[in-house]
């Protein structure tokens, strides 16, 4: 399966916030062994949501959105969706009586349109439950596609990911995707001739070629490093296929330049 990340926002776009949602969810991806091959960032505007699914649907099976759930005008998201996916918009009773609740706990006789509106969800679908915040998301599918809509703010999407998508999505995964990264020594520790990432990659030569295993270099400020990973059926398998190509990187690079190798 080849999952996309389109992050909605605005504020994104326009620089006032970092988009650190496409970062951690390019990561627990990967650790399910799934692949992501694109990501992007589109504006509050119902018009462009609906070019950036097309375009993501033409060449991937499942997207993950974020943002867009909340009470504002601007948050519109899913309404978008719901009509993309020709779902019927229901009231979800468990998120309209828990909505109801806070705002009598917090001096409110009554919700505000903007706060009722997240109660509404789309009909026929796995609704997401919010325990971290007030917007639940949910996963839709069509015709054989699949959208997961998930909160903006992280300390609500994060949790949401972890506690309801992980499980959803391993089932449509047919591998795991391990790492292990060796650090070398910086420039400040060790010749810069040695440890830059040109001479690295010179030293790897064709295991930078390699399919499965991968091997890759980065260079970082604070040294090179080499990243090198095995998609398998399980995490021991993957680790099996690591080992040679591992030793191979130390051997090559020596054991007097690496700071320290762990495992992702």
């Amino acid at each position: 399966m080849v999952v996309e990340i389109i992050s909605v926002g605005t504020e994104i776009l326009m620089g006032n916030i970092v988009n650190t949602n496409a970062q951690y969810l390019a990561q627990r991806l990967a650790h399910l062994g799934l692949d992501c091959h694109f990501q992007t960032v589109v504006g509050d505007n119902p018009a462009r949501i609906k070019y950036a699914l097309d375009v993501a649907f033409s060449r991937a099976d499942a997207v993950i959105m974020t943002g867009g759930l909340g009470p504002t005008k601007d948050d519109l998201t899913k309404e978008m969706l719901m009509d993309y996916f020709g779902k019927r918009p229901k009231v979800d009773e468990t998120v309209l009586n828990f909505l109801e609740q806070r705002a009598k706990a917090r001096g409110f006789d009554k919700l505000s349109d903007g706060m009722r509106k997240q109660a509404v969800v789309p009909a026929d679908s796995l609704i997401l439950y919010n325990h971290h915040g007030t917007a639940p998301g949910c996963v839709m599918e069509r015709d054989g596609k699949i959208c997961i809509l998930l909160p903006g703010p992280p300390h609500e999407m994060q949790p949401m990911f972890e506690e309801c998508c992980e499980l959803y999505l391993n089932g449509k995964s047919d591998k795991v995707l391990v790492s292990i990264i060796i650090k070398c020594l910086s420039k400040h520790d060790a010749p810069i001739s040695i440890v830059g990432e040109s001479p690295v990659a010179d030293r790897l030569a064709e295991l930078l070629d390699g399919t499965n295993p991968t091997v890759a270099t980065y260079a970082k400020e604070d040294g090179c490093l080499i990243r090198v990973t095995a998609a398998a059926k399980t995490h021991d398998d993957a680790l099996k296929l690591l080992e040679p190509v591992v030793d191979k990187c130390r051997e090559r690079i020596g054991e007097q330049y690496i700071r320290y190798v762990k495992e992702d």
